[in-house]
């Protein structure tokens, strides 16, 4: 059986924009996906920076000092969440960002020293849709507008939020969920004395074909692919 590919999209809340200014982690999200298929699987958790939020933050995250005050230290909780992210691909929309904050927090613990990148691999989703998609936007709400993806209950950022939409994003910025073919083979490549040949006169197969509703409907899911990838070669 194929081994599963774990990818965890993650985001987080901070107090400002600059870790080299003393400013922290408050919030992280994450959305776990097997093999390219989102699953129940969550981590989020609200943190106490011990330090005051900018007032520009709050105004974009919504997240207020007093509601921080009885929440946890990033020191109690980043065993679990290095247990949720190890060996997983981070999937993070300017990852630059979260993984500087995120590697400042670790920073400040004491013990061994460790970096996100020693514990998780990091796909950069903005680098990868200014690739895809150069010289045009490639904020979250434009990608969530390119795409078709509603976000209209996104009235602020929020990490777990963020990263829900963000799954969604990735999914069909890179291709789809694999809703066409199963990703997990069952078993290896077949032997020899596995292949099994059919005679050589044997009847002719029917030729079954399609109605008016099943080629109006492969019509319609080529121009689903049309749309999500810009260039459908079946089409052409």
């Amino acid at each position: 059986m194929k081994a599963k590919n774990r990818q965890v999209v993650l985001d987080t809340e901070t107090t400002g924009l600059n870790p080299k200014e003393g400013h922290r982690i408050i919030e992280i999200g994450c959305v776990e996906l097997i093999n390219r298929r989102p699953t129940n699987n969550r981590f989020h958790v609200y943190i106490n920076p011990d330090r005051i939020i900018d007032d520009g933050a709050i105004e974009v995250h919504g997240i207020t000092n007093e509601f921080l005050q009885d929440k946890p230290r990033f020191a109690d909780i980043v065993e679990d969440y290095i247990e949720f992210t190890r060996g997983a691909e981070l999937v993070i929309h300017n990852a630059p960002f979260d993984v500087g904050f995120l590697n400042h927090e670790l920073s400040l613990l004491d013990g061994e020293e460790r970096r996100v990148e020693t514990i998780s691999g990091v796909f950069d989703t903005l680098e990868y849709a200014r690739k895809k998609h150069p010289g045009a936007r490639n904020t979250l709400d434009a990608l969530c507008k390119r795409y078709g993806i509603d976000n209209s209950h996104r009235e602020l950022h929020g990490a777990l939020l963020d990263a829900e939409i963000l799954a969604d994003v990735y999914l069909l910025m890179t291709g789809g969920q694999a809703s066409l073919l199963e990703e997990e083979e069952i078993g290896g490549p077949q032997s020899a004395q596995q292949i099994v040949r059919l005679s050589a006169d044997r009847p002719k197969l029917k030729v079954i074909q399609c109605s008016e509703e099943e080629l109006q409907a492969h019509e319609n899911h080529l121009q689903l692919l049309e749309k999500i990838s810009g260039n459908c070669l079946w089409k052409q």
